[in-house]
């Protein structure tokens, strides 16, 4: 017996190890999203060496992770964000011309399955702190679509009343409603133009502020704090913190902390960039801090491209938000997984926000939605594998809005209207035309965007856009007296 305790000991000690590394494979990883509002291509180091912005945080995420250099959002917000919640083209989960504004009666289908209620579903806590942007009436907000806390401003911070500082940047003297503002725009698609009600700053479905503009200088940080308390308060469990920032949008806010020059339009943009940058670093710190780095994976992205009239530096993409050239929504992303995503890499592969939904709920071991089609792929080759194997998805169709504008396959791009065929792989700023030069090519791009018309359409509404949630009798968060909705009192 006694020569035998040594084996059992070593048999023990095996069978331990075995069991802890089985009890490894099985926690679930963390999910972080950062989204950053007209983030410019060329707004950050990683993307731009040159760039005017001071970005230290993120040029070490991109030397501890992979850069994402062809990555696609949309034109503009509302449909980037449909896309990255619900895994499909935007125009077939929330087909609207543009956006939506205050008091829509119009907003994401709630029948819609978001990433994170397919989260929720597999055990995860879920959170959205930031701009949400896809309906502010109650049955649109994030707490409806699968988001256990919401904290933030539910749309764009230009979607106020120009006396609160919505419609200037600081430094400018605020301009006054004119007695007779009407608000103009598409009813359906909410209030546009000087009449738009007051910014709501919400927490879960209650209005805790109204937004003017000193409280805007201070949103990048509460949403920061508010993410790591909530990655705190879940450390124990897995997690998505869905992070869409309010910055860098027009009107432009840094805190004052992050201003160290005349409020030019160029220095605003520069210092809320680099405020971007600080929050990005205080979330990985909370992750090294907690010892979440090896567990979670963290995407940083915008959702759309930049706006050249506001100071974004798109280059070397031609174009802006907006549009459908590559500065219009390829967007600077950054993927970083300690132990998981290889370091300092880069990938060009074709990546875009409806494949977020996929690939996670493949590391997630979640299930689909059931009954839905998706349009979005599991990018985990592209996330984990050498840049050399063949890419997950080969194709990309840009709508903008109702109408498809332009065709990719591989690295050919043809603008449907004009004509126009770019190689992306040589010709990354659309610069140079080579459609009289390849037939084939462009006979190829056009049948593609021919099979559309099925699906989609190709202008209009297709047979595979599903329908919009509606609501009747929409009415602002907080009206125009700056009376709060009854119910949505703190």
């Amino acid at each position: 017996m006694r020569h035998l305790l040594p084996f059992l000991l070593l048999s023990l000690l095996i069978g331990l190890r075995n069991d802890v590394s089985a009890a490894d494979q099985a926690v679930k990883p963390n999910f972080v999203i950062i989204n950053v509002d007209d983030l410019g291509y060329g707004d950050i180091g990683p993307f731009n060496p040159e760039c005017r912005s001071r970005t230290p945080h993120l040029d070490q995420m991109a030397r501890e992770g992979r850069k994402l250099t062809s990555h696609y959002g949309a034109p503009v917000c509302s449909p980037s964000r449909a896309a990255l919640m619900t895994g499909c083209y935007p125009k077939r989960a929330l087909p609207i011309p543009h956006v939506l504004f205050p008091s829509a009666s119009v907003g994401l289908n709630p029948d819609e399955v978001t990433v994170a209620e397919v989260l929720k579903e597999a055990g995860y806590a879920t959170a959205c702190i930031g701009k949400w942007h896809l309906g502010d009436q109650p049955q649109f907000l994030p707490t409806r679509q699968g988001f256990d806390y919401y904290f933030g401003i539910p749309y764009s911070n230009d979607m106020g009343p120009p006396e609160d500082g919505s419609k200037s940047n600081p430094g400018q003297p605020l301009p006054k409603r004119p007695a007779n503002a009407k608000a103009g725009g598409q009813a359906e698609t909410g209030v546009t133009g000087l009449a738009q009600p007051p910014l709501p700053l919400l927490k879960n479905e209650k209005v805790i502020e109204r937004v003017l503009a000193e409280g805007q200088a201070t949103v990048t940080r509460r949403y920061t704090e508010q993410a790591q308390q909530f990655i705190r308060a879940h450390r124990d469990q897995p997690f998505f913190v869905y992070l869409p920032h309010t910055a860098v949008h027009f009107p432009l806010y840094p805190s004052a902390e992050f201003l160290k020059a005349e409020p030019t339009r160029e220095n605003l943009l520069k210092a809320w960039v680099e405020e971007v940058d600080w929050s990005v670093g205080q979330v990985l710190a909370t992750l090294r801090e907690l010892n979440l780095d090896e567990r979670t994976l963290v995407l940083f992205t915008s959702d759309n491209g930049g706006s050249v009239p506001h100071a974004s530096d798109n280059r070397p993409l031609r174009g802006s938000k907006g549009s459908t050239l590559e500065g219009g929504l390829r967007v600077s992303t950054i993927a970083r997984w300690t132990g998981r995503i290889p370091a300092g890499t880069t990938t060009d592969h074709i990546t875009s926000m409806m494949d977020i939904l996929p690939t996670f709920a493949a590391l997630a071991g979640a299930k689909l939605p059931d009954g839905r089609k998706l349009d979005g792929v599991d990018l985990s080759s592209t996330l984990f594998e050498s840049p050399e194997q063949k890419p997950a998805r080969d194709h990309f169709y840009y709508f903008r809005g109702f109408t498809l504008e332009a065709v990719r396959s591989g690295p050919w791009k043809l603008h449907l209207k004009s004509g126009e065929l770019y190689h992306l792989g040589d010709d990354i700023g659309e610069a140079k035309n080579v459609a009289a030069g390849q037939p084939e090519v462009v006979a190829h791009l056009r049948q593609m965007a021919e099979a559309m018309k099925e699906d989609l359409g190709v202008e209009g509404i297709g047979a595979g856009c599903r329908p919009l949630g509606r609501v009747e009798d929409p009415q602002p968060l907080i009206n125009a007296e700056g009376r709060i909705r009854a119910g949505f009192e703190p």
